[in-house]
């Protein structure tokens, strides 16, 4: 069994690149060193707390919460611990301006685009992924979420540089 996890990992990580996404490693202490850190880290901070903001349904079930928490710590710790807030009855309360938005759902897209300013708007990249619901349950879904992943990421070290 360990000759087909050492066999795979050449693939899993060709898929990884292919996806945007950069693999964690956990590692012990023997392994620090004084040299530069890797692309990771670079990445990590050129997208700064503040950058992004998650919109969600209201309602969202447990299930739906932990696959979205999952699919953004794909994006490394500043995307992970994004706000997240919550359109109700269509209004959105107190949006905080970010250099970024992901947005589930087109009725939260079209509740976002209501309560931004339009300056906001303007410079900031809206990537839309479908609803909660849609993604956990169809594998279209999840493909277009990762797709929409990628492009907030490229978005926010785009404009980081």
């Amino acid at each position: 069994m360990a000759g087909l996890a050492q066999g795979s990992l050449p693939h899993r990580e060709r898929v990884l690149r292919a996806l945007g996404v950069t693999p964690w490693v956990r590692r012990s202490v023997a392994q620090f060193s004084s040299e530069p850190e890797t692309a990771l880290v670079d990445v990590s901070a050129a997208i700064a707390a503040g950058d992004c903001v998650v919109v969600l349904p209201a309602g969202c079930s447990p299930r739906e919460l932990d696959l979205i928490g999952r699919a953004l710590m794909t994006c490394g710790p500043a995307v992970a611990r994004a706000p997240r807030i919550e359109v109700s009855n269509g209004q959105l309360q107190a949006v905080p301006e970010a250099r970024a938005y992901l947005v589930f759902g087109e009725a939260q897209a079209h509740a976002l685009g209501r309560e931004l300013p339009a300056a906001t708007l303007s410079k900031a990249h809206i990537v839309l992924a479908d609803e909660p619901s849609s993604v956990l349950t169809s594998g279209a879904g999840k493909r277009r979420l990762w797709n929409a992943l990628r492009a907030l990421r490229r978005a926010l070290v785009s404009t980081a540089e």
